[in-house]
């Protein structure tokens, strides 16, 4: 039996017609083209799959689409504003924090969510706040960097870095 469900992405409300075991993920990629949310694991292990939901992390691979009926999803394609990179996706590409990039949305958007509740984070509370999600790449040295990077240039520009969630 499909449900009709409304979501605000990015800003926009999307409307659609969805089964009742239609995961988020497979929702934003498959049927509204959001494909920059990753599918990693399926299982919450890996992290490629977070979004905002009402301004918090999920993993979009274990909540269904009806679930998110009327709530308010921010994905990695709501950082840039006005075609210009976000602070935490400028940090990413200046501190060289992606090598294959299939972890990079889910890293963004949970380094954004850290960023808006604290705006200076120690390099512990940054690597507890990545935690849950995994590259396989990098050593996450340079994704710590990345953040740094992001957290400095947002405190030094709240008008143009400001919340945008």
């Amino acid at each position: 039996m499909a449900h009709r469900i409304s979501v605000t992405i990015n800003g926009a409300v999307h409307e659609a017609d969805v089964e009742s075991r239609l995961l988020l993920v497979h929702l934003l990629r498959e049927v509204l083209g959001f494909t920059g949310t990753h599918i990693g694991c399926d299982t919450t292990n890996c992290g490629a799959c977070t979004v905002l939901m009402d301004g918090r992390p999920v993993k979009s691979c274990t909540i269904f689409a009806v679930q998110a009926n009327g709530r308010e999803l921010m994905t990695v394609e709501g950082l840039a504003k006005d075609g210009q990179l976000h602070p935490i996706q400028e940090g990413f590409h200046e501190k060289h924090g992606l090598q294959c990039g299939f972890c990079t949305p889910g890293m963004m958007m949970t380094s954004y969510a850290l960023l808006q509740r604290n705006p200076n984070p120690s390099e512990e509370e940054i690597r507890w706040g990545i935690s849950g999600n995994l590259c396989r790449c990098t050593g996450y040295v340079n994704i710590v960097e990345s953040i740094k990077y992001a957290a400095e240039k947002m405190r030094s520009a709240p008008a143009a870095a400001g919340e945008r969630s």
